[in-house]
């Protein structure tokens, strides 16, 4: 590669070299993005006792407290997307996690339950505009045959803030109180943002797209591999042929996510992802209380529901299938077997070493069922429109975790008991294998080892 003339394809260049340093530096960034995203989100409902001890309010009163971040996660997925393919993913990451770390620092400041819904509207709009890009920016610096085990391998980090959030929140609010928790939510990623300016390249895959100077994307593979600095071009190839508006251009952003081409795939990506969030955060935003309220103490309680996110890590272990077999099959097992923990979780009260091993299990499936889920969605779009494809599902998606807040509200105000609210929540796990088997009928994938070999041979 060093001494031809000859345009290279950038993927086929990522394929043909092992994974460097340079990348794993992209790599650990992008982790530590999700990571923050993951704690700053759960971070309001491990600090919920808290506040009603605090302030005297009731549990219904919580729920704008619980959302507000959700309303704002969904504004910021919706608008990052399009920005992103439009301004780069560098300048959209560094932006939002400059707003979310501004916010959520000054949300520790609040005097009033009204200040506090508003500062984490705020935080929201920087949380959701950081994870789709993340996503985007990591996987279009993955080689074919491991993006999607890399790419839920950095999304792993979700799951691991939100629990590392609670056991953290366990420790600090009894002796610091709740406000300590946003405080560190809001200090550690403005000093992200400083390693983000100087250390983090834009995605590659973009700037070809976007026609921008060979030096400085040579600058960047040179990082990756010195063989680089003697290529004098470079071009793009897709997996999935470009489509074209009427007037001969390629469609891009909002146009490509909604053309006939993959609108199917876009509406259950949707739904799927708006399933798995009803769960999440129906379960991560009240799971404290609910234990509290069975009988169990507060402290015990915060530490339990910890052990739901902390079993995100099997999303590796997903990746790998993903690049092996067909994934929205694989995700869909995940979901139908996340439907029947989460069932079990609500027959499992008062016996406490059961519940503690059924909650890591239930969040073992479900957070690696739903953190595949960006992974597939980056698959499914070409370069054109990922960015806004990845932030479309995950924006829609919020409004998922918006429902899942609320109902579990209403369950209990209509006095549902333990079980049945479980049961309930179970529901949404059945729909989203549903909107994946859809996928699969309307989008017909192969295995990930095919679809790869394929790609790698019209790259070069």
């Amino acid at each position: 590669m060093s001494d031809t003339k000859q345009a290279v394809d950038v993927q086929a260049f990522f394929n043909a070299h092992r994974f460097s340093g340079y990348q794993w530096l992209i790599f650990g960034i992008c982790f530590l993005i999700v990571l923050l995203d993951g704690f700053d989100t759960a971070a309001i409902g491990y600090i919920a006792p808290s506040l009603i001890a605090e302030w005297g309010v009731s549990k219904p009163a919580l729920a704008p407290v619980l959302s507000a971040a959700l309303f704002g996660l969904a504004a910021g997925a919706l608008s990052a997307g399009p920005l992103a393919d439009r301004l780069g993913r560098k300048r959209v990451l560094i932006g939002s996690v400059l707003v979310f770390g501004g916010a959520c620092l000054a949300s520790a400041f609040s005097g009033t339950l009204e200040h506090l819904v508003g500062w984490r509207f705020v935080t929201g709009l920087g949380l959701g505009a950081a994870m789709p890009n993340a996503v985007t920016l990591m996987s279009e610096y993955c080689p074919d045959k491991s993006r999607a085990t890399l790419t839920n391998a950095m999304f792993c980090g979700f799951p691991l803030g939100a629990a590392f959030g609670g056991f953290l929140a366990a420790w600090m609010i009894p002796h610091f109180g709740w406000r300590s928790v946003l405080v560190l939510g809001g200090v550690v990623p403005l000093g992200l943002a400083v390693l983000m300016l100087l250390a983090m390249p834009e995605s590659v895959r973009y700037m070809v797209a976007r026609g921008q100077p060979v030096a400085r994307i040579r600058r960047v593979l040179a990082r990756i591999s010195p063989s680089a600095n003697g290529i004098e071009s470079f071009r793009l190839s897709e997996r999935k042929q470009a489509i074209m508006n009427a007037d001969g251009q390629e469609k891009t952003g909002l146009r490509l996510v909604f053309s006939a081409e993959y609108r199917i795939g876009s509406l259950m990506l949707w739904v799927a992802y708006f399933m798995g969030l009803v769960i999440f955060y129906a379960l991560i935003n009240w799971m404290p209380v609910l234990f509290r309220e069975a009988g169990m103490e507060p402290h015990r309680a915060t530490l339990i529901a910890a052990l739901f996110p902390l079993g995100g890590v099997g999303a590796v272990f997903f990746g790998w299938l993903m690049d092996r077999y067909n994934a929205n099959k694989i995700i869909a097992l995940g979901y139908l077997l996340t439907a029947v923990s989460i069932y079990l979780i609500g027959q499992t009260v008062g016996h406490d070493g059961l519940l503690v091993v059924m909650v890591f299990v239930a969040g073992t499936i479900m957070n690696t069922a739903q953190s595949s889920l960006p992974a597939l969605a980056a698959a499914f779009y070409p370069t054109q429109g990922r960015a806004t494809g990845v932030s479309w599902m995950l924006g829609i998606g919020r409004f998922g975790g918006i429902a899942g807040s609320f109902l579990v509200a209403q369950l209990s105000a209509h006095q549902m008991g333990f079980g049945g609210i479980f049961t309930v929540v179970a529901i949404p796990g059945l729909i989203a294998v549903v909107a994946l088997l859809v996928k699969q009928w309307a989008h017909p994938e192969e295995s990930g080892r095919g679809a790869g070999a394929r790609a790698a041979t019209a790259a070069h």
